[in-house]
């Protein structure tokens, strides 16, 4: 029996709902290609092929233009094309089959919202729209739309569906509406960035509060893989009432699962409660942290259409790392490494890069840049005369081998992997147009206590969705060596920066928390590091602004979260 029958008499035809006890409900858990409509309908299509026997399939939000699309938003082509792609989504459904909820952009009296449209019986037979658009972090969506009022239940099979988006089940006041105008059952797509920690909050924090709250069952659906700077880990769910979790989707890749609804007696009112499914283990640290590197890599990589990339292999943690996410991310026959030896590269440094090109099963190119230091010592002695080697010298060793690099990026087509890590480029400690330069950066958001963290880790496991090797991806040395630039002799980062471990915590205090430099000394901290790393901060924001993209991990990555001003003279201490 169909939900939607269509009836005639009299020469009028009318559509009529019929009510049934029994929903299947399938949850699209799928990637995105913003702004590539065409492609995101053909995947919305495959799935329901795939789930011809459901009443009801549910794609993430905003799927039909993908999520975030920014400023592609303001093009009015953009929004008319999704307009006419959703209608003809819309007359797919007329063959009898499944249903779909589908986010889109939609515009009502020349205004902008960010909402869903049901698609039944050959026709978009109900659109809801946002009500709490975010505007924090990553989120900007005050910039795009305007938010719908508060929604109204949608009666599909004699159910009634609450529809709340994203933002609108982080707030009380959207389901609780739903919940007194007769909701059944809660259907909330999203587009839910990673962030470490989010998965729990997410469940236990929001989703579990509404159910709760309003005794009213929710589903959770959630986009996974990377745009740009952020990336999905998927994960959706359902949970009960009561605050169980009833379905728990897997993290980290596309999955589609039907999930099947009774409506049952419960004492004096009819409730919908879910079958219980699978319910998935999520990766936890740092497995997951390594997965969005991982996945992010890839679909930059990918979406833009890159054969595969090339990164410098030093012989340090750093590269390692980078290399290691590279191969799980494309698989080794696109990594290509490149060493770059100067005067001052060690042996072991040496021994190391082939040690870890070895254990990845990557391609390992040696390029010595001493002639090149030789050609720019000449070069530039005569404006040199008098000066004694400084911070000068390092830095073009530095930007010779992202020259290199760039030249072989050029040539041959791979992007060029950057590898410096969130603790550098906070306190400046990376050389613009030299380590900085690249595509994309993998670490941009991970400390470097973060990034011994996720080698350790690596070393000794493979992640879920990686293309690498079982076994060890880098010699144990790498790990465990002092960090070293090998810029002039015997160099070690601890020259110039405190320990790592203090390093980071301050940054932490600084980055993350926003904290002063009194409340910061106040945990145990001594002043004048946390004044000068302070400084270091301060004065690194113009390198930060040109550095390539890189995962968000954190609360607060450098970019799409922290944006401060170049140019300003506030200090705390």
């Amino acid at each position: 029996m169909t939900g939607l029958q269509l009836l005639r008499w009299s020469g009028v035809e009318a559509y009529v709902t019929l009510m049934v006890d029994t929903l299947r409900i399938t949850l699209a858990q799928l990637n995105q290609s913003v702004g590539d409509l065409a492609a995101n309908v053909a995947a919305m299509l495959a799935v329901r092929e795939r789930a011809r026997d459901a009443d009801l399939i549910v794609f993430p939000e905003l799927q039909l233009i993908g999520y975030p699309p920014e400023d592609l938003i303001m093009k009015p082509a953009l929004v008319e094309r999704a307009t006419a792609e959703l209608e003809k989504l819309a007359r797919v459904t007329a063959d009898g089959g499944p249903a779909m909820l589908v986010g889109s952009v939609f515009v009502r009296d020349g205004a902008l919202h960010n909402g869903v449209a049901l698609l039944e019986g050959g026709r978009v037979a109900a659109t809801r729209f946002k009500y709490e658009l975010p505007n924090y972090g990553t989120f900007d969506e005050k910039r795009y739309f305007l938010p719908g009022p508060l929604p109204e239940p949608v009666l599909f099979k004699g159910a009634m569906l609450g529809l709340p988006i994203c933002e609108d089940i982080w707030h009380p006041d959207v389901c609780r509406h739903l919940a007194e105008l007769g909701a059944e059952i809660f259907i909330c797509i999203n587009g839910s960035p990673y962030e470490i920690d989010k998965d729990v909050l997410r469940i236990d924090g929001v989703a579990k509060r509404r159910a709760i709250d309003t005794g009213i069952p929710l589903a959770y659906v959630n986009r996974v893989g990377g745009q740009d700077e952020i990336v999905f880990d998927g994960a959706s769910f359902v949970v009960g009432p009561e605050g169980a979790v009833w379905v728990q989707m897997p993290d980290w890749e596309e999955s589609v699962v039907t999930t099947v609804w009774h409506r049952s007696d419960f004492g004096d009112a009819n409730r919908w409660r879910c079958e219980a499914g699978e319910v998935h283990e999520l990766a936890e640290h740092p497995e997951d942290i390594y997965c969005a590197m991982v996945m992010a890599l890839r679909d930059y990589v990918n979406k833009n259409r890159f054969p595969g990339v090339v990164l410098g292999l030093s012989g340090g943690i750093d590269s390692a790392i980078c290399a290691a996410i590279a191969v799980d991310a494309l698989g080794p026959d696109r990594v290509w490494c490149v060493m770059l030896p100067s005067r001052y590269t060690s042996q072991e440094s040496l021994d190391d890069a082939a040690g870890c090109a070895r254990m990845l099963g990557v391609r390992l190119d040696t390029v010595p840049i001493g002639p090149a230091v030789d050609a720019f010592d000449g070069m530039l002695a005569p404006v040199f005369a008098g000066r004694q080697p400084d911070l000068t010298e390092e830095n073009i060793q530095s930007r010779i081998r992202g020259v290199t690099l760039m030249a072989l990026s050029n040539k041959f087509g791979p992007m060029l992997v950057t590898t410096g890590n969130k603790s550098e480029m906070s306190v400046g400690y990376a050389t613009i147009y030299g380590d900085m330069n690249g595509g994309y950066n993998p670490l941009k958001d991970a400390y470097k206590t973060t990034v011994f963290a996720v080698s350790e880790w690596r070393n000794s496991h493979r992640p879920k969705i990686g293309l690498g090797p079982d076994g060890p991806v880098m010699p144990q040395r790498i790990i465990t060596k002092p960090p070293s630039a090998e810029l002039r002799p015997d160099q070690k980062d601890s020259d110039s920066l405190p320990p790592y471990d203090v390093l980071d915590a301050i940054l932490q205090g600084l980055v993350e928390n926003e904290k002063s430099v009194d409340q910061i000394v106040a945990e145990g901290f001594e002043r004048d590091t946390v004044a000068r790393i302070e400084r270091l901060l301060n004065l690194a924001e113009y390198k930060r602004r040109q550095a390539p993209p890189g995962v968000k991990l954190g609360a607060r990555n450098y970019g799409r979260d922290r944006r401060y001003p170049i140019t300003h003279g506030f200090r705390t201490g």
